[in-house]
């Protein structure tokens, strides 16, 4: 368990969720919408808005993984550290794939705080996030 993680856990950032398993099903739903939904913003050349809602698909994703270890996040920077400690570093998960969530998250703090996007930083993000989807999914499957 890295420093990060186990801070995160004192602070009670990171805590027991009982009913997470049970919610599993939900966040991948939620995280498939959110994504679908990205895919027709994209099309329509909304770029900001697109960027935020692959954010979230990628969010909803990670909260799946978290929710099936029947643990609940209370910070997103707290979210990150447990798909390090519990995935990453356990090799469940390539780090790329939180690399790429934690671009996700600047790109769309970017759009949703300075007023900055991109096409190519959006187009990048609805590939990734539909890769991280199916690598959660195939994650929880096993």
């Amino acid at each position: 368990m890295s420093l990060e993680y186990d801070n995160c856990i004192k602070r009670g950032k990171i805590k027991p969720f009982s009913r997470g398993k049970a919610l599993v099903s939900k966040e991948f739903v939620t995280a498939k919408l959110d994504l679908e939904r990205a895919g027709k913003t994209y099309k329509e050349s909304d770029f900001k808005w697109a960027t935020i809602q692959i954010y979230y698909s990628m969010f909803h994703s990670a909260r799946a993984l978290l929710y099936a270890q029947n643990l609940r996040e209370h910070s997103h920077y707290c979210l990150f550290q447990a798909m390090k400690s519990l995935y990453v570093d356990t090799k469940k998960m390539p780090g790329y794939y939180v690399e790429v969530f934690q671009e996700a998250k600047d790109l769309r703090e970017d759009a949703d705080y300075y007023n900055r996007w991109s096409q190519k930083g959006c187009e990048k993000l609805l590939k990734a996030a539909e890769k991280f989807l199916e690598k959660a999914k195939s994650i929880i499957s096993k």
